[in-house]
């Protein structure tokens, strides 16, 4: 006897699209059959997917809950935790999200991830993932700290090249540092996941800038520039290559110079793949003109319509692998308190809309086929992250993190059908396809726009990068 059957849907399976019965049994799926070939009395429910797309469920490998900034005035604003942005990505059909835990200089690697269980447990809705963010001047004994925390199932390491903005100290790993933990990311199986710019080019222009009086928020752009983006990246890359075995996650890609450092490393075999953000791939620094033009921003800057094309062109040809969100949901308020291009709050409120707007402009707009798509936003962040094929995949075996999408949904992005905050920077964008039920291990989490699960139903994930992702060959 299985738990519920999903009926008569256009199902995205690793191996094709196809209108297929997904049987769950548990937490996990049971079987994919072809329609009707189990029948009713064999299960507790049916729910009928006609007419629906059945994909699994959304993954979003770059997201902040429960994470502090410093707002203009100097106070610490601590932002919505895994219950609301969990609660939020249910609604919009994504069922995993990858926060960062922070290794203190005060702490080991395991002692900073046991604190930060303390903001998730028993309260996400969703399941979750941590990657280990490195700060500054890491202790002499980091090495083997570092190994023992990968060895334990937290394999990604998140580097900072800079500290992003002047004041701040803490972010940035100097050369050296970064050197010997690719050595042990390389012996260990580990992944650098990567925030890179050049901290020497970000300083100079916030000087020059503040120097010329061009201290409004909208010369981001001109800060945090597509040079940064090429230089940095280039050297991360140059210090991977020689050092080998070494993999890494470029993250929030927004420059085609990036795009095109990680082309022309993995052309040499450099295990490296690419994400890029939803703002980026959709928004241009022009829009920073627009009124509350803070609510498109994350570091790093929005770029040009010529580096948003290249974005998209690395999609097709797999340089980025992945569109996260850099999710940091705050409301409009503490959203638009900096107005300075040194007091700017980054990230944003988009785990929500993710799947619907990148429906809308992969599949609708660009004609993106369905599983090039679902590669996007779910499989390939699951492969590269090493929880595949427990999610990203409707197979038999998987968990059954499984999102319905109705394509038949018409309308338009606004704030006030969210679950995430006051504003949504997607306000107007048009809507093509809407996630209608979402389950996460089996439990229906979503229905037709009613909330089921509770803040206790996420589980964190222990995980193991793949020899395949290792390699550079599987994407």
């Amino acid at each position: 006897m299985f738990d519920l059957i999903i009926r008569g849907g256009e199902v995205v399976t690793p191996q094709t699209t196809g209108t297929f019965d997904v049987a769950i049994k548990g937490e996990t799926i049971a079987a994919v059959t072809e329609p009707g070939a189990l029948a009713d009395d064999q299960t507790e429910r049916v729910i009928d997917a006609t007419s629906k797309i059945v994909i699994p469920g959304g993954i979003d490998p770059h997201v902040h809950m429960h994470h502090g900034w410093i707002k203009p005035d100097g106070e610490t604003m601590i932002t919505a935790g895994p219950d609301q942005v969990g609660q939020a990505a249910l609604f919009g059909g994504t069922t995993t999200l990858m926060d960062f835990a922070y290794w203190r200089t005060d702490q080991t690697a395991l002692e900073g991830i046991e604190s930060r269980d303390k903001d998730f447990v028993g309260r996400s809705y969703c399941d979750w993932a941590y990657h280990i963010m490195l700060h500054s001047e890491p202790p002499h004994t980091f090495s083997g700290q570092l190994a023992e925390a990968i060895q334990a199932g937290y394999p990604t390491l998140k580097i900072f090249t800079t500290n992003i903005l002047p004041g701040r100290t803490g972010r940035m790993i100097d050369f050296g540092d970064i050197w010997e933990a690719f050595q042990v990311l390389s012996q260990e199986g580990g992944l650098g996941v990567i925030h890179a710019e050049d901290h020497d080019i970000v300083m100079h222009m916030y000087d020059k800038l503040i120097r010329e009086g061009r201290v409004g928020f909208e010369h981001l752009a001109e800060a945090h520039n597509a040079l940064s983006e090429d230089l940095s990246f280039r050297r991360v890359l140059r210090l991977a290559e020689n050092v080998p075995g070494t993999a890494l996650y470029m993250m929030h890609v927004s420059a085609g110079t990036g795009v095109q450092a990680i082309a022309d490393a993995r052309a040499k075999g450099v295990p490296v793949y690419g994400e890029t953000l939803h703002q980026y791939m959709l928004y241009t620094a022009e829009d920073y003109k627009r009124h509350n033009g803070q609510i498109y921003h994350t570091y790093p800057s929005l770029k040009s319509k010529e580096d948003q094309a290249r974005l998209w062109d690395g999609t097709l040809t797999g340089d980025i692998s992945c569109v996260a969100t850099d999710e940091l949901c705050c409301t409009l308020k503490e959203k638009t308190l900096g107005n300075r291009i040194d007091n700017t709050t980054g990230g944003n409120s988009g785990v929500e809309p993710r799947l619907g707007v990148m429906y809308t402009e992969m599949v609708n707009r660009r004609g993106y086929s369905l599983r090039k798509y679902v590669d996007m936003i779910s499989t390939n962040a699951a492969r590269i992250m090493g929880v595949y094929p427990r999610k990203g995949a409707i197979a038999a075996g998987s968990d059954a993190d499984i999102t319905i999408l109705d394509p038949a949904r018409r309308g338009k992005v606004t704030a006030s059908d969210l679950h995430e905050t006051d504003y949504t920077p997607w306000e107007g964008h048009d809507i093509f396809a809407w996630p209608e039920t979402t389950l996460l291990r089996g439990k229906v989490m979503v229905h037709k726009g009613e909330l089921l699960g509770q803040p206790s139903d996420g589980q964190y994930l222990k995980r193991k990068i793949s020899d395949e992702i290792l390699a550079g060959v599987a994407l």
